[in-house]
């Protein structure tokens, strides 16, 4: 269950498509391709031509006149419709489906899978609502992870990480947690970090400074195990950056950041840059550490605030039985 087997996954936001181009994703030990038509019909099969086994997402798309397209295999340049069918040389007949096709469920712009699993747990609706609220500005640091599930999870949920790992980026001097909402499979978790002062000098050299109050305060919205909202707010809007985790492989975990900013003032979505580029760089910050961690190390300490990684562990550790209630 190191992949836990019937969560829904978010795949990808459809701005992560380009028409005709195809993507390659993988979950849970699988790889896939997906790629969107001229009519944004979203297509995803089985990364493997039937015919002798090349990647199908390093071939190319071919649109057709009423806007659909074929995925083409790189090794023989056989097309293969929305259907998984092909024609085959020097036969004018359409086979039957030859692709193994990926079960998606398409709620808005959001692409979510179960692998083809059976579902446990249903797909939660606070990506939807936040879409109808927010104005979305865009993804950013999609990477995979040389990494488990859980050790993603714990890293995300572990909240005194955020004065070491993330340090340099926010200068964060103590976290003093308020207040953490066990709700089974929700959480929230609110805390506020206090921030070293900057001197004139760094704030010039680095603007994005500015933009840090004295205390920090978080709300993180926790949906176990696949996304983590960090809930931002000034007085010229709010933020919400949303963390999502994709189960590649028992020992690689891709996660990326879809950003949504709701303004109060003009020159809040101006800032979408910085918020874009924090994001990506607790993402760089986070993967570099775990490549700095000894797998399986028993844990002989325990510090204070470790309550959203007694979270994590329990909902893993107790997922069959949590999903069955």
């Amino acid at each position: 269950m190191s992949m836990l087997y019937g969560a829904p996954w978010l795949l990808a936001h459809k701005s992560m498509l380009e028409t005709n181009k195809p993507k390659k994703v993988s979950l849970c030990d699988r790889d896939y391709v997906l790629w969107q038509d001229g009519l944004g019909k979203i297509n995803a099969f089985a990364n493997v031509c039937p015919h002798m086994g090349a990647m199908l997402s390093a071939g190319w798309c071919e649109a057709r006149e009423d806007q659909s397209s074929a995925i083409v295999c790189p090794f023989h340049a056989l097309e293969f419709d929305s259907e998984g069918c092909t024609i085959l040389p020097g036969s004018n007949k359409k086979t039957l489906p030859q692709l193994e096709r990926l079960e998606l469920n398409i709620q808005g712009n959001f692409i979510w899978s179960y692998g083809g699993y059976e579902p446990k747990i249903p797909i939660p609706n606070i990506l939807n609502e936040i879409a109808a609220e927010y104005d979305f500005i865009d993804h950013v640091a999609d990477t995979s992870v040389e990494t488990s599930l859980l050790a993603m999870l714990l890293i995300m949920h572990d909240y005194n990480h955020q004065n070491g790992t993330h340090r340099p980026l926010f200068r964060i001097e103590e976290i003093q947690l308020e207040k953490f909402i066990d709700q089974g499979h929700q959480s929230h978790a609110f805390y506020n970090m206090p921030t070293a002062s900057s001197s004139l000098s760094e704030k010039i050299s680095n603007p994005s400074l500015l933009l840090l109050p004295k205390v920090l305060k978080a709300h993180l919205e926790n949906h176990f195990p696949s996304l983590v909202i960090f809930h931002g707010e000034n007085g010229l809007g709010k933020v919400a950056q949303c963390h999502l985790f994709v189960p590649e492989a028992e020992n690689r975990t891709r996660t990326y950041v879809l950003m949504f900013v709701k303004a109060k003032h003009p020159a809040f979505k101006l800032m979408s840059g910085v918020f874009l580029n924090f994001a990506k760089v607790s993402v760089e910050q986070d993967a570099d550490i775990l490549g700095k961690i000894y797998p399986d190390t028993p844990q002989k300490i325990k510090l204070n605030n470790e309550v959203g990684m007694d979270w994590v562990r329990r909902n893993f550790e107790h997922w069959a039985e949590i999903v069955g209630n």
